[in-house]
Order: structure tokens, then sequence, then C-alpha cells
């Protein structure tokens, strides 16, 4: 039996970092602060905030699909290279691949304060994956961070069945006690 190659597409505008066993992607226009995400979230990842963080790519990124799976790996010329504004680029540890997890999308237009469950779902490459929509001049570390420490697959385990507005994306009254 023949296992089919990873489809391998063109480098996108993005940057991402590997947290615990899966990668965040992170999208969003020009200035938008991914590197500053990446680099926040790789600092949190050392001070035990969340799980150990390490860059995978910044600025542009490679994806490849292997089956239902999106893998993310840096461009090669810019592999171990991160951005930090007021310092220019900087070397940084890095790995070569590593499977996303979930999508970050900065200064997107549909974020919402209770963002319908449409809005938390993107397709990548063809397959469906978790999304957090974030709006322009909200800081996105917290919402990424709760996403990590608040669930296993950034999907939340502790949505309410019984949401007053009918789109089951409110946390339970008892997950303090849980």
């Amino acid at each position: 039996m023949h296992e089919q190659p990873p489809k391998t597409g063109p480098s996108i505008h993005a940057s991402a970092v590997k947290i615990g066993e899966q990668a965040v992607l992170i999208r969003g226009p020009s200035g938008a602060g991914k590197s500053r995400l990446a680099l926040e979230l790789i600092l949190a990842g050392r001070s035990g905030q969340i799980p150990p963080a390490v860059l995978v790519g910044d600025d542009r990124v490679q994806l490849d699909t292997r089956g239902q799976e999106v893998w993310v790996r840096p461009v090669e010329q810019l592999a171990g290279l991160i951005e930090i504004r007021g310092l220019g680029i900087r070397a940084c540890d890095f790995v070569r691949e590593a499977r996303i997890g979930f999508v970050v999308d900065l200064m997107a237009d549909d974020a919402e304060r209770l963002p319908p469950p449409g809005a938390l779902k993107t397709s990548l490459n063809g397959v469906l994956l978790p999304r957090i929509p974030i709006g322009a001049g909200f800081s996105p570390f917290f919402q990424v961070a709760a996403a990590l420490i608040t669930t296993e697959t950034s999907c939340s385990g502790n949505l309410s069945a019984n949401c007053v507005k009918g789109i089951g994306n409110h946390i339970t009254g008892t997950i303090a006690t849980e």
C-alpha cells in the first residue's frame, strides 16, 4: 500500500508557533501583530503560563496537507528568524514542522464578543479547523492563552448546550466547580 505524499501549497503570509503538540497559525494583514503574538506565546511558554512554545515560522510559512491534517513549516530562507519591532530580525529557536491545531485571525472583520459557531471554524486546504477571530484593537494573547488552557483542541469542552442565544458558545455557570 502506497502512502500519498503530502499536498504542498504555496507559502502564505502568516506566523506559526508550536505549543505543546500543536501549532497555532497566526494570520492577518501586515502590521496586525503576528510576530508580536508569536513572541508573546513563546515567552508565555517559557514562563509556564501555557505549554512549552517554540517558533515554527514568522512572516511566511508553508502549509502541507496530510489526510485530514494541515502541517506548517517555515519557508527555508526565513527558518529560525523572527521580526521584533524596534530590534529588527533576530534568530530564534524553531522547529521544522508542526500540525496545526487552530488558526488565529488578527483584525478579523467578523470578530464578535460572542461569535456564532460558524465564525469559530475555518477551512484550510480543505480541512476544517478551529478558529479564533480577533478584532482590530484587541490584544490576541489573552484569547489564545484562554483557548489553550481551557480546552485540549481550542474548541471549548465547557460549552453550554442551553445557551439563551441558541449559539452554544457560552461557558457553563458551574465551570469553577466542575
